[in-house]
């Protein structure tokens, strides 16, 4: 008799993320970047460390992996197939830290409604930018200007920040 044992894979992401992070120095400023079902990963990152994390962006996020799956597969009973549910609107309850939030209005892997979603429903300071042109994970805006906003969003102090 052949014994299979089933691991999630959402356990194995987020140990290889502590380590990541353990592995970085303690007194410097952490920011996490995640695309699509990394922003899961760095959601959890951020609800279990937000004492070390400076600042998160989530490109091409969901809140959770279920309703993203159930947008896919309407007529399964996806919350009850799905073991890893990657809930980054779980995880973010815990951090209250700067959250921005790519949304792509052409994306076909998570729907914007679930981005939008994550973001009306984070309590924390966050700024949204959406691309209404954009496919998954397609940031629709010159990388330089792009990325200069993203940093400057997270070294601004939280006054007239969204809450």
């Amino acid at each position: 008799m052949r014994i299979v044992r089933v691991v999630r894979v959402s356990a194995v992401f987020f140990v290889a993320a502590d380590e990541a992070l353990q592995a970085l120095p303690a007194k410097k400023p952490v920011y996490l970047v995640g695309e699509s079902l990394g922003s899961g990963v760095a959601s959890y990152l951020a609800g279990t460390y937000s004492n070390r994390i400076a600042g998160v962006l989530l490109i091409s996020p969901f809140n959770s992996l279920v309703d993203a799956a159930q947008g896919h597969y309407p007529l399964l009973p996806v919350s009850l197939l799905l073991k890893d549910r990657f809930s980054s609107e779980k995880y973010l309850r815990n951090y209250h830290g700067k959250v921005g939030i790519v949304v792509d209005g052409r994306d076909n892997i998570v729907p914007p409604k679930l981005a939008h979603r994550l973001f009306d429903g984070y309590a924390g300071p966050k700024k949204l930018w959406e691309f209404p042109d954009g496919g998954h994970c397609e940031i629709k805006e010159q990388p330089l200007r792009f990325w200069k906003e993203v940093i400057s969003f997270w070294q601004q102090d939280n006054a007239g920040l969204a809450k």
